[in-house]
């Protein structure tokens, strides 16, 4: 009996942020049930992506995510913490994957076959999935920390190094979900 392999996408989010974690994604597509609309997350409208979040955890065969915290983050560099979230999201997928293809130019340690793929989650729509359920994750997760620590603005800007983000680490200082290892975040230490 034929049996079409089971080809994970990998993209991730969120390394350019001066706050919160980095969250990745995989995502199995049923090859035989196409998605239409399906781009880079980037290139999305808010809109447009919630509704293909909806459409891809329906219609996928498998999907997960996974994460870096800030303080591995901070441990061990922003390259090495997002193959780390990568890797993460690929072992908790709910089925076994025969290969994976990952946004970028490295593929973390993974339990099967992999290949990165620059500009990825412009050119495969299983890893532009994965960079729809990441972004809108890692956004949701965001809007969240935004209550928790509302003197910053990250429901709006998301953690990334905006001049309001920058204004606001200056007058608040960092929290305990900034980046450390970030330069920007660094300089506003008080103290």
């Amino acid at each position: 009996m034929y049996r079409l392999e089971n080809v994970a996408g990998v993209d991730e989010v969120g390394r350019g942020p001066l706050a919160g974690a980095v969250i990745a994604a995989a995502v199995v597509l049923n090859p035989f049930k196409t998605i239409g609309g399906l781009r880079d997350s980037k290139k999305l409208s808010l809109k447009k992506r919630l509704e293909l979040d909806v459409i891809i955890r329906e219609q996928a065969i498998a999907y997960a995510i996974g994460r870096a915290e800030v303080a591995e983050i901070d441990a061990l560099n922003i390259l090495n913490a997002s193959l780390l979230a990568m890797q993460r999201a690929v072992n908790k997928l709910s089925i076994e994957v025969d290969f994976a293809l990952v946004d970028g130019n490295r593929t973390p340690e993974l339990p099967c076959a992999s290949e990165w793929l620059i500009k990825g989650d412009n050119k495969h729509d299983s890893i532009k999935a994965a960079s729809i359920i990441a972004k809108v994750a890692r956004d949701k997760e965001m809007q969240d920390l935004d209550l928790k620590y509302p003197q910053y603005g990250l429901a709006k800007h998301k953690g990334y190094p905006t001049a309001h983000h920058l204004l606001m680490l200056e007058q608040h200082g960092p929290s305990q979900i900034h980046r450390m290892s970030f330069a920007p975040c660094r300089r506003f230490v008080t103290g």
